[in-house]
């Protein structure tokens, strides 16, 4: 990535008009275009923005500002006191103040491609407390962010004794770092809201509905998210990275929240969508933190307010389609929903098949059907991402139909959890009281978020089918009847859910298999390997509480030299360490435990060996130390575990200077998961070891007692 020019927030560039999803779907007609928007809605109108209401059925967005406010507003009476005769007036004239609508200069020459805009009213803390050097590498390589990560400051487990070090950075730096934290904790607005020299742009929410744990709730929508920006990755025009907001204020799909979030859900998922990377877990990326210490949210307690910034290609879910083609005759408890519309449906679908998923295989030129194609690419997407949180103990917790990505990719992290001694049954999210999202249960939930998406596309799927496999058209369903939906509803089902769920079903248990072979070190496909080697194992954890990623790791260590007679006390000791992953040792039949222990390594070993001498290892000079070195780069020597996130979001709340450090360094860990941390591998006491590694390989444990198995909540 040499050469790369980089440049403020508000230079970054906009994509061509054909690649920004907004110019391709529907707005809402109440905020038609950013020029609209700009001109009408903000001046005049701005609590359309902010009341809770049904979008028109044609609508797959709503153009939204950023403003990070309490809810309810606390809106100050007139100065000096007066009668307010128009008070539905007044309210809008407040509003209005607020909205962030006054031109603001940019940082530095560089020419904007878009406008600043902030709000006189606007003048809360501000308080920059994460930036991601790997989503900033990987994503917006061209984003200049300034001085930020002098500001930040060195990460560091320890407090530091550092002598007292003047700033080397330049006037331009600290304002182009000063712009980065104002347009990222929603204090600027980009737009352009009229453009002679490219696309025009405002931030906008999009419009989503679903099954919350599985029951259809209607119209959701982004309740407290909001798109700022879409970029194209400099090397790369046709990937496009879009820029969103979590936490900053109120939109029409708030319903009856605040829009906001809390320091602590923002901090996890901040971590955990890098971490989530680093092992090679599709998923959204995090970009940045910014604290808003003045703004109070209420959750279970009075929390103060974050910022939290995150990337993708897309954010769309299954439930975009799913508010467009609803489940018909559904019982719910929710705000409402609207009717179905196909050619919304259509739009949304085209858009999502060709600048998104890029389907391959489908000549546009010539009309040929993609739905089913569609379909099939989402649900292979979404089977490989679920093993790999199955191989590697990750469990969302929350899998509705509105937060499973039409990409494959973990997204909205909520009361997630990263499995500590290994239980097949744990539920993470303490509001889930029947155990729907377990574990064990995450690839079944992915099937039934599928056959969602195949119930919103059924019909169209048969009426291209009914076409011969050639794309509906621009007003495909408008004159249908009742009878010929039913039909194409039912064909495309008949000729989608079998090969659907067989994929599913397949692609899961493939990449499961490889991601397995992987922690263990062996290459090779082999039938047998579920049974006899990765079942046996798992039920042991299971047996004798094991840490799920401490074993692995340890597992990481072994060869076959250590089965020999005469290393039956390295062998023994090899055993003890495994077990030094369990909470309850004590309780354990170590003689019986052992033994159970010895066969199963029996097993493993004759199954390393069959690879010694094949094709796998090929070009390898030493078989056992490629093998050891394959093995830990597949198993985390850290984990962000439970106890890890909740010690390290107290520090940062008590103290945002020194707990952003460590926070820093966290991440550092996360994003460089299979270093030997805490110097691994080293017998050094703790005590005698400098207090940065101490800190590591505290990390690095299983922790406090209290906290295996700890369940979260879904209040963000």
């Amino acid at each position: 990535m040499a050469n790369i020019c980089k440049v403020p927030i508000s230079s970054l560039p906009l994509p061509p008009s054909s690649h920004i999803v907004t110019h391709n779907l529907t707005p809402d007609p109440v905020t038609p275009s950013p020029a609209e928007f700009f001109s009408d809605v903000l001046p005049n109108k701005p609590s359309l923005q902010r009341r809770a209401r049904l979008l028109s059925k044609e609508a797959h967005f709503s153009y939204v500002n950023p403003m990070p406010l309490e809810f309810p507003y606390e809106i100050t009476p007139p100065d000096p006191p007066a009668v307010i005769e128009d008070k539905a007036g007044y309210i809008e004239q407040w509003l209005s103040e607020h909205e962030a609508c006054q031109p603001s200069p940019v940082s530095s020459h560089i020419r904007p491609s878009l406008n600043k805009y902030t709000s006189k009213l606007r003048d809360r803390r501000r308080e920059f407390i994460g930036l991601s050097e790997t989503c900033l590498r990987d994503c917006l390589p061209h984003l200049d962010v300034g001085d930020a990560f002098e500001v930040l400051g060195k990460p560091a487990l320890a407090p530091l004794v550092e002598e007292e070090v003047t700033s080397t950075s330049s006037p331009e730096a600290e304002t182009i770092r000063q712009e980065l934290v104002d347009v990222l904790s929603g204090h600027t607005v980009l737009m352009a809201p009229e453009s002679s020299s490219g696309p025009s742009f405002a931030p906008w929410s999009a419009r989503y509905s679903g099954h919350q744990f599985g029951v259809w709730a209607g119209q959701l929508g982004d309740g407290r998210a909001i798109s700022i920006h879409v970029t194209p990755h400099p090397e790369d025009a046709e990937t496009i990275y879009e820029l969103q907001l979590k936490g900053a204020g109120r939109t029409p799909f708030s319903r009856s929240a605040d829009g906001l979030a809390v320091l602590r859900s923002s901090i996890r998922e901040y971590l955990c969508s890098e971490a989530m990377h680093a092992l090679s877990i599709p998923t959204t990326r995090s970009l940045s933190l910014i604290s808003l210490p003045d703004l109070p949210v209420i959750r279970e307690r009075t929390e103060a307010a974050c910022i939290f910034t995150r990337v993708a290609e897309t954010f769309i879910r299954i439930g975009n389609f799913e508010a467009l083609s609803p489940p018909s005759n559904s019982f719910f408890l929710g705000g409402g929903q609207q009717d179905a519309d196909y050619e919304a449906l259509r739009q949304l679908g085209e858009w999502t098949a060709r600048r998104v998923l890029k389907l391959e295989g489908i000549n546009w030129e010539a009309g040929d059907a993609w739905g089913k194609k569609l379909l099939l690419d989402v649900a292979r997407r979404n089977a490989r991402m679920v093993a790999a949180w199955q191989a590697y103990g990750f469990m969302h917790g929350v899998m509705n139909t509105d937060n499973i990505s039409i990409l494959g990719l973990t997204i909205d992290y909520g009361p997630y959890a990263f499995m500590d001694v290994f239980d097949p049954y744990h539920i993470c999210n303490h509001s889930d009281g029947e155990g729907r999202y377990a574990y064990k249960y995450q690839p079944n939930m992915i099937v039934f978020a599928c056959r969602a998406l195949l119930d919103a596309l059924s019909p169209l799927i048969g009426a291209e089918a009914a076409r011969g496999n050639k794309a509906v058209q621009p007003g495909w369903a408008s004159s249908i009847t009742p009878e010929t939906l039913v039909s194409w509803r039912t064909a495309g089902k008949t000729l989608s859910k079998v090969e659907m769920e067989q994929i599913l079903e397949e692609t899961c248990a493939m990449e499961y298999g490889y991601l397995m072979r992987k922690r263990l070190g062996l290459r090779r496909q082999e039938k047998t390997d579920q049974g006899e080697i990765v079942q046996p194992l798992l039920d042991m954890m299971e047996a004798q509480q094991l840490d799920f990623h401490g074993t692995f790791r340890r597992l990481a260590f072994f060869h076959t030299g250590m089965m020999k007679e005469d290393n039956s006390e390295r062998m023994e000791a090899f055993i003890q360490g495994i077990l030094g992953g369990t909470p309850d040792r004590d309780r354990m039949d170590h003689r019986k435990v052992t033994e159970g222990w010895m066969t199963w390594l029996d097993k493993y070993s004759a199954r390393i060996e069959s690879e010694r001498h094949g094709e796998e290892w090929a070009g390898e000079a030493d078989f056992d130390s490629a093998r050891q070195a394959a093995a830990k780069s597949a198993n985390p020597r850290f984990v962000i575990r439970q106890w890890v996130l909740e010690e390290l979001i107290k520090k940062v709340e008590g103290d945002h200077n020194s707990g952003k450090r460590i926070m820093a360094k966290v991440m550092q860990m996360a994003c460089k998961p299979f270093e030997p941390w805490g110097a691994e591998g080293d017998d050094t006491p703790n005590d005698d070891l400098p207090a940065e590694i101490r800190e590591e390989r505290r990390l690095c444990g299983l922790g406090d007692k209290r906290f295996l198995g700890f369940q979260c909540s879904c209040s963000s």
